[in-house]
């Protein structure tokens, strides 16, 4: 049984026939209008987001299979934040501000494929992408909030 895969960068609930996967869909002999609609079903919640996906078609049959992966945490970050990019002057421009609990939700996202053992250390994780993008955690620069994290004034969060 043949099998090729094809995995692409996608934008959330935006993925088309166009290049890179219409191209690389079409020798395979699968519906690529199917299988397009099939993505951004998938990846509507990430709208306006780049998401990895790898489409996965037995050549013999013509079925296929659709993975979808997670966009990168500083996607979900700047998608909390309302940001369309980072501030490119880290720890000295800030350019917006997440809660604590969205900070959790993106490290929940990521804890399934992550090696770390804690939630709290997945978070910790996320405000290092936060300090690259300029943005602060309620209020405070990452470093201030990473440091009352590790004193453990958060805690109940991380229950």
């Amino acid at each position: 049984m043949g099998e090729q895969k094809v995995s692409s960068l996608v934008t959330g609930g935006g993925a088309s026939a166009g290049p890179p996967l219409g191209p690389a869909l079409g020798p395979l002999g699968v519906n690529i209008m199917e299988v397009i609609q099939a993505i951004n079903d998938k990846t509507k919640d990430f709208e306006g987001m780049k998401v990895p996906v790898t489409v996965i078609v037995n050549t013999d049959t013509k079925k296929y299979d659709i993975e979808i992966g997670i966009p990168s945490a500083a996607a979900l970050i700047m998608k909390e934040a309302g940001i369309q990019k980072g501030s490119g002057a880290s720890g000295s421009t800030w350019v917006g501000d997440v809660t604590l609990d969205s900070v959790i939700k993106v490290a929940n996202t990521k804890l399934e494929k992550s090696y770390a053992s804690s939630l709290k250390s997945v978070a910790k994780t996320i405000i290092g992408t936060c300090l690259a993008l300029g943005v602060k955690v309620e209020g405070k620069t990452p470093k201030e909030i990473t440091a009352e994290i590790n004193e453990g004034k958060w805690d109940a969060k991380f229950q």
